[in-house]
């Protein structure tokens, strides 16, 4: 089976891209004048070859490697092993609130009991220095067993154990806060306070009585590998969901439990080595989500913004903003102030018109869901990564490209997803038989096509050799970017 791909423009010129040369998908969008160079060369090129689609650059991870680390942040980065050897050694990581807390208790009970005889008191104080005592020596013995033994997302934090990823989890923290170590260690001590008295460490463990997973999932990865994490804020528009989510401070809690749930979901795909991919990809949705007028979205939103900022830090490659609302700015400029430079810098927005253009600058059309104009779909075992890439073809305004699939075998499932980046395009199907005798078959009559439409998916079982044509006519002031796939499945049958 082969595929091929023609562009008719005024003049009838054609591109032709046989199956065997590998299929590659743009990245990003290159300037019209580049992208005009590219087809012209094509088409006067002698013999037909696809157009090549330079890979972007796209973004990557900073190098956790120690040789790749300047001289100043190998300095910081021994520096906070340095501090950290010493406080974990030293049983300084956590606030002794313990003892601060029978201290207070027994204040407390003292201020109560101030009528009681000098002898019940005195027992009283007997016990309580007696109790802290106990306190104080198994502190101690917990602290030899259990504090050298502390560690985050698996990592054993005690540099001279020479944990692999210590480095990795460490330099996460110091880049936070600009190579500064004090200020880096200061994080890194409140991160496993805040963990400790949030129980966060065994928040996979927990059933949480909301369940927000229509709101908040994992889905995919992206181009450099980078898990997908989506957040889904329309779905707060049903008044129903949104009470039961963030109605009380209680559901409030529990709605930050499932964000920081997920949250370690995800860090669960991670490799946190030097070398892996150790952060995440977020997907924030805003189509039709409530207004930030709403009180409680508001505060919830800036409590995880603050709590995920300054617990999970460098955990994030990129946050995009999609289907971005004019209020989207006055929200941003509310949450601003909860965010370093650095995170902002991380930002890219993207209203709804272009959302498939700035998806698939990071992920490739494989791994976006059909509502935002990719083919991966929901329970899809159809295409897999030994079917082969998505393949691209820019049309010009005022042109007609056909997408050709041979079907080379009788009895076989043609099968093909493709879609339009923006639509308004005019698009049909049909099955062409080699025997001239034959009619030509009708799979999908000529239809105009909205910028509201999801990929295509089609099949096609064939009786007889011939080729499958996709024709896309566009009639826009604009060139228009075509993305497909396609695969055969034989028939047991034949």
């Amino acid at each position: 089976m082969t595929v091929e791909a023609k562009v008719e423009e005024t003049q009838m010129a054609q591109v032709v891209i046989p199956e065997e040369e590998p299929k590659k998908i743009v990245e990003e969008s290159k300037k019209d004048v580049q992208v005009d160079n590219e087809v012209k060369q094509v088409v006067s090129d002698d013999g037909p070859k696809p157009k090549t689609v330079q890979k972007s650059s796209s973004y990557k991870e900073e190098s956790n490697f120690l040789s790749d680390l300047k001289d100043c942040e190998k300095k910081a980065l021994n520096e906070l092993k340095s501090k950290l050897e010493e406080a974990i050694l030293g049983n300084n990581i956590f606030k002794k609130e313990e003892i601060k807390k029978k201290e207070k208790e027994s204040e407390a009970k003292e201020g109560e009991e101030g009528e009681k005889n000098e002898e019940v008191k005195k027992e009283g104080d007997e016990e309580k220095e007696k109790q802290e005592k106990d306190c104080e020596e198994e502190k101690k013995v917990e602290g030899n067993e259990i504090d050298q033994d502390i560690a985050l997302w698996g990592i054993p934090l005690l540099p001279s154990k020479g944990a692999e990823g210590i480095d990795v989890i460490l330099l996460k923290f110091l880049r936070a806060r600009e190579f500064k170590v004090n200020d880096a260690f200061e994080m890194l001590k409140k991160t496993l306070q805040w963990r400790k008295e949030s129980k966060i460490d065994s928040i996979l463990e927990e059933d949480l009585q909301v369940d927000l997973s229509s709101a908040f999932y994992m889905n995919g990865i992206d181009r450099e590998g980078h898990p997908v994490c989506y957040n889904i804020y329309g779905v707060f528009g049903n008044e129903e969901l949104y009470k039961k989510a963030l109605g009380t401070d209680e559901n409030r809690k529990q709605f930050l439990r499932w964000r920081f749930q997920l949250m370690e979901k995800g860090i669960g795909k991670l490799d946190l080595k030097p070398g892996g991919v150790t952060s995440l990809l977020q997907i924030s949705d805003l189509k039709n989500s409530p207004s930030p007028s709403k009180k409680e979205l508001r505060v919830a939103m800036n409590q995880a913004v603050g709590l995920l900022q300054d617990n999970y830090p460098e955990f994030v490659a990129r946050n995009i903003f999609i289907n971005v609302p004019f209020w989207y700015y006055a929200l941003n400029s509310l949450l601003s102030r909860f965010l370093t430079q650095r995170s902002k810098s991380k930002f890219v927005v993207a209203r709804p018109a272009k959302v498939t253009e700035t998806l698939l600058k990071y992920i490739p059309a494989e791994e976006i869901p059909v509502q935002y104009g990719g083919f991966k779909r929901e329970s899809d075992f159809e295409f897999s990564k030994e079917d082969g890439e998505v393949s691209e073809l820019i049309i010009k305004s005022g042109s007609t490209a056909t997408i050709e699939i041979t079907a080379g075998e009788v009895g076989a499932t043609l099968l093909w997803d493709l879609t339009v980046l923006g639509w308004e395009v005019n698009y049909k199907e049909e099955f062409v038989p080699n025997d001239e005798g034959s009619y030509t078959i009708i799979i999908q009559k000529n239809k105009k096509m909205s910028s509201t439409e999801e990929p295509v998916r089609n099949t096609f079982k064939n009786t007889e050799l011939g080729k499958i044509v996709l024709t896309v006519e566009n009639n826009s002031g604009k060139k228009k970017r075509v993305l497909y796939r396609y695969k055969t499945k034989k028939s047991a049958s034949f």
